[in-house]
């Protein structure tokens, strides 16, 4: 059988030797040596000033929004995982969805504009399979209309635009560490902003409010990354110029062999280091895709819709 995706795993040895470490600390969670040091190698493997590992992808966003949303009108794209819209909806938002642009299948950025109202207090736009959203086109509407921007960014594992990591746009990226992406610790996530008030209220939020051990920030959750899951990303971490090259082989392959009359591939927007993590075909009609997924099913190779179905519709 040939899965749409599969996890990649470390030599054993190598997460042994780190799993030891945990063993050794007999320190489990909260923040322990492995975590910070992972957070460490990964701001100066992807180039950015900070990044704080949480527990998945879907609590980075939560506490985004707890901080950024204020219980209000969040515009947001139909076209993502349901952590995007499930999030709004947990943390008391109202989600307003607005069209995807067909070349990108980034949210349009000329439908933004025209949703804003009074109550919308933020803009949360998805990265798809790795390709940016129109970062300059959405940051002019942030600054016209004093609208924070979070990003999810959970395919842009090392994804650059314009030579400058994806995490460093707009005012909170983030990201997962799920065991099907690119880079992963099992689970796990991760939340970046370059705004030192942001930061600040991130990092407290993600650790039950603590103001030390005997004191309090503010509200908070327990979103922390364990150890144990460091020690997984420490593990992968020195291989990902490896997996991100052997992808590329592959998706050079499929595009020197796929017949492209009857359907397209991803359009990469321009200024972007890609880092090859999804390949979509995208097909003229329904009654083609059901066709070609049939076929391919009965020679044992398994596909699958993504993102399907469109989130407005659920």
């Amino acid at each position: 059988m040939i899965p749409v995706t599969q996890s990649f795993l470390p030599p054993e040895e190598e997460f042994f030797r780190q799993l030891k470490r945990v063993y050794k600390t007999n320190w489990v969670t909260n923040r322990g040596e492995l975590v910070q040091e992972l957070e460490e190698k990964l701001i100066e493997h992807l180039g950015i000033n900070n990044l704080l590992l949480t527990a998945n992808g879907t609590i980075s966003l939560q506490i985004a929004l707890k901080i950024l949303g204020n219980n209000s009108e969040i515009i947001t794209t139909p076209f993502s995982y349901i952590a995007t819209a499930s999030s709004i909806v947990w943390e008391n938002c109202i989600p307003v969805f607005v069209d995807i642009d067909p070349t990108y299948l980034t949210i349009d950025e000329s439908k933004i504009e025209p949703a804003i109202t009074n109550r919308t207090s933020c803009i949360l736009a998805t990265h798809v399979y790795g390709s940016p959203c129109n970062i300059e086109a959405i940051d002019a509407i942030s600054k016209k209309y004093n609208i924070p921007v979070i990003y999810d960014a959970s395919h842009c594992f090392g994804v650059k635009y314009n030579s400058e990591s994806i995490f460093n746009f707009g005012d909170i990226s983030t990201c997962s560490f799920h065991a099907t992406k690119l880079f992963h610790t099992g689970e796990g996530g991760a939340i970046v902003s370059n705004n030192k008030n942001l930061t600040n209220r991130i990092y407290y939020s993600h650790n039950f409010g603590h103001k030390g051990t005997l004191d309090y920030w503010g509200l908070g959750i327990n979103g922390k990354l364990s150890e144990l899951h460091a020690a997984m990303g420490l593990a992968i971490l020195p291989y990902m110029h490896e997996i991100i090259e052997e992808r590329r082989k592959i998706v050079n392959t499929y595009n020197g062999n796929i017949n492209f009359t009857s359907i397209r591939n991803l359009t990469i927007r321009e200024k972007t280091e890609w880092n090859y993590s999804y390949y979509p075909l995208i097909f003229h009609s329904e009654k083609q895709l059901l066709e070609i997924e049939q076929k391919l099913n009965e020679e044992n190779i398994f596909p699958r819709r993504y993102f399907y179905p469109s989130l407005n519709t659920i």
